[in-house]
């Protein structure tokens, strides 16, 4: 296939091929991030697992991806975005068959640890491949298109789940992962385009990967071990290791000339503001999410339908907004973009906190839809800068932290639920709504930060 000019991307047949690869593959690894919470209870009791235990095939998967997720992205530096992302559609195929075939609590475990690598190998260089995939004046849209599918595969897994558990058995939830990811892998085989550039003179740091494996899989399981209400000793000793191993790791990464954590990257003013915007707006996202469902049933009572109903206009306003402000990155600055977003989500979670006790479906609908609209605004030219911003040669260490900062954000929002339901109690779930608007209007702040510095598209022309 001939090499393109990487500003010109990818001619039109091409690119609509690559970025099918690209939807279909980090379809399914989002997905499965989502699916396996709805079926817990279905597979713990034909693997015969406590519920506690089972939670592990949740947990496993999670901690897999967000330990490997820097380490591929500059694994793709050096070898090829496109080489890494076919590994990671072959190892996330293979193991979904190994996730069906499991007949054990630790069989799954292990085999969702295995799927875990192999998500964090297609989530790690997805927007790197996009910036070569589209031209750059089109960048936006195929940063809108990412966006789409990202929030529309997180909003559809217990939708996804409950409709596959309803006709058939836990196993299909992993089975039906591999005609995709063959039909993907074919794609990514015949369309997806090889770095222009490889960065051929960095060099793979063992210590470094091993140490930021360490570091934040310390983190997840300290704030993980917290919500859960483990013991105070074990959760303050995995502070202290993180504290310690994070040290040694960060002087290491500051002493290397191409670091596995992008200190270089994090020196630039617009890329650090964008990544601190993503933390606080997922964690936000989060702190709804896993809130609002507990909201809805327990203090406006609607039943288990009615609640499902309710909450998809959200996903469905980030659907209609995504690709359009994927488009208003090429007139507008993202810092302004992502500050009425921003804005808007805050208003629309403030707003839901403070409903009337015996509240209409619609002004339930209309407040939804605001969280939706206002994130849909927010995250495509957010991940437009993170991307762009960086070298092209360093694409993939921009592409592996932007996907740490969206997981960093999620179990930090998750953590926060679990102790706002803890030292409120009934008030929860409207203490949570509430500090979910704290950190979007945060988030807004960090953003309208960025209106200071020069947007991307202002530095390429």
């Amino acid at each position: 296939m001939p090499q393109t000019l990487p500003s010109d991307g990818l001619p039109v047949p091409q690119r609509y091929g690559a970025i099918l690869a690209i939807a279909l593959g980090i379809t399914v690894a989002v997905l499965d991030g989502a699916i396996a919470n709805v079926a817990l209870p279905t597979i713990a009791r034909d693997l015969q697992a406590s519920p506690a235990a089972s939670i592990w095939i949740v947990n496993a998967y999670q901690l897999a991806i967000i330990v490997s997720l820097l380490s591929l992205s500059f694994l793709g530096d050096i070898l090829g975005y496109r080489r890494v992302y076919q590994c990671g559609l072959v190892v996330f195929t293979c193991t979904s068959l190994f996730c069906a075939f499991s007949d054990s609590l630790g069989m799954l475990t292990f085999a969702r640890v295995l799927q875990g690598f192999g998500g964090a190998a297609l989530m790690s260089v997805n927007t790197a491949l996009i910036r070569i995939i589209y031209p750059q004046r089109y960048l936006g849209r195929g940063m809108g298109i990412n966006s789409l599918i990202v929030a529309v595969s997180t909003a559809a897994g217990p939708t996804v789940a409950a409709a596959v558990l309803s006709v058939a058995s836990w196993q299909w939830l992993f089975l039906i992962n591999v005609p995709v990811g063959l039909g993907a892998l074919f794609l990514a085989f015949r369309f997806l385009p090889d770095n222009p550039q490889k960065a051929s003179e960095q060099r793979f740091d063992i210590p470094s990967a091993i140490m930021n494996a360490l570091t934040f899989g310390l983190l997840i399981s300290a704030l993980s071990g917290f919500a859960q209400g483990q013991s105070g000793k074990l959760v303050a000793a995995e502070l202290v290791a993180l504290v310690v191993i994070g040290v040694v790791f960060i002087r290491r990464q500051l002493r290397l000339p191409v670091p596995l954590l992008p200190v270089d990257l994090l020196r630039i003013p617009v890329f650090s503001l964008s990544l601190g915007t993503s933390v606080c707006s997922f964690c936000a996202q989060m702190l709804a999410m896993v809130s609002l469902p507990f909201f809805l049933q327990t203090v406006l009572h609607r039943d288990e339908v009615a609640t499902g109903l309710l909450l998809t206009p959200w996903p469905l306003a980030t659907m209609v907004m995504a690709p359009i402000a994927g488009r208003l990155i090429e007139r507008y600055h993202a810092g302004l973009l992502g500050a009425i977003g921003l804005g808007c989500f805050a208003i629309g979670l403030f707003s839901l906190a403070l409903l009337p006790a015996s509240p209409d479906n619609w002004s339930i609908i209309w407040r939804m839809m605001i969280c939706g609209a206002g994130f849909g605004l927010f995250q495509s030219p957010n991940n437009h800068t993170i991307i762009s911003s960086a070298p092209r040669h360093r694409s993939g260490g921009a592409s592996g932290m932007l996907g740490t900062a969206r997981l960093l954000g999620q179990t930090s929002g998750a953590a926060l639920v679990a102790l706002m339901f803890n030292l409120f109690s009934d008030q929860g779930t409207h203490a949570s709504l509430l500090l979910a608007g704290g950190f979007s209007t945060l988030a807004a702040i960090v953003s309208a930060l960025r209106l200071t510095q020069p947007g991307p598209q202002q530095k390429a022309g």
